[in-house]
């Protein structure tokens, strides 16, 4: 290869990297703004960093983490929808591209997938009704208290809680979840008070079993059948098949 020829490829090189410099959102840019960002349209620079890409650091200059979802970067405070949550005061670190991105085509302003609720502060994960509006089926109407004793923070549904490993509600247990979990507290549970589950009746059937110790009692019963009775660590207790 003669100088001639290397003088031109470097050239080229010299003048593509000038352009790139010069008018980056010709020569690289992955795509349109979104409308709130058309001025910076030319300004790359105002939100990247030469050879780092985009920096929470600059996004702050004009987005106030103290002030996302309340005021506006002119200062206009923001009438806000229900559905609308300015959340962003609990998160653990300023890093918007975690989340969001301007340069997206068609899928403008999209999440970059699906909100990681490790980036919230510890205290904010238990209280989901900030920002979630709780479901309105017959179940959870009945329920207060944290999603988390039931539901993980990657998804939804399935729920983690899966009743019957603890007891079977079946036709005749199909009550209100207070009959057997009083004051919302679903780390207890009771039997007594249903038909004949008095304490001092189950007490003298269990003796009369000679059986001493029933302070759990879905160890022994997994659901409302009476002939449906396990021994300790599980296994059918034979006596009672008849």
């Amino acid at each position: 290869m003669n100088k001639t020829v290397k003088f031109i490829l470097a050239a080229n090189l010299l003048a593509l990297t000038v352009l790139m410099f010069v008018f980056p959102h010709l020569m690289v840019s992955p795509g349109k703004l979104i409308p709130g960002h058309k001025q910076l349209e030319s300004d790359c620079f105002a939100c990247h960093l030469a050879w780092r890409g985009s920096a929470a650091e600059r996004c702050i200059v004009c987005h106030a983490p103290k002030d996302i979802g309340r005021v506006t970067t002119t200062g206009q405070v923001i009438v806000r929808a229900k559905t609308v949550v300015p959340f962003h005061q609990e998160l653990t670190q300023d890093d918007c591209t975690a989340c969001h991105t301007d340069h997206a085509g068609t899928k403008r302003y999209q999440w970059q997938g699906r909100f990681d609720h490790a980036l919230l502060k510890a205290a904010a994960r238990d209280r989901c009704a900030t920002c979630h509006q709780a479901p309105r089926d017959n179940l959870h109407r009945q329920i207060e208290g944290s999603c988390g004793k039931c539901h993980g923070q990657d998804k939804w549904t399935p729920a983690t809680f899966d009743h019957d490993q603890y007891f079977v509600l079946d036709r005749d247990h199909n009550a209100r979840c207070v009959t057997c979990h009083p004051r919302n507290d679903y780390s207890r549970y009771t039997c007594y008070g249903c038909h004949e589950h008095s304490l001092g009746k189950i007490r003298r059937e269990h003796l009369e079993e000679g059986i001493d110790n029933f302070d759990d009692c879905v160890e022994c019963h997994r659901s409302g059948d009476e002939h449906d009775i396990r021994g300790r660590g599980g296994r059918r207790n034979r006596d009672h098949d008849d």
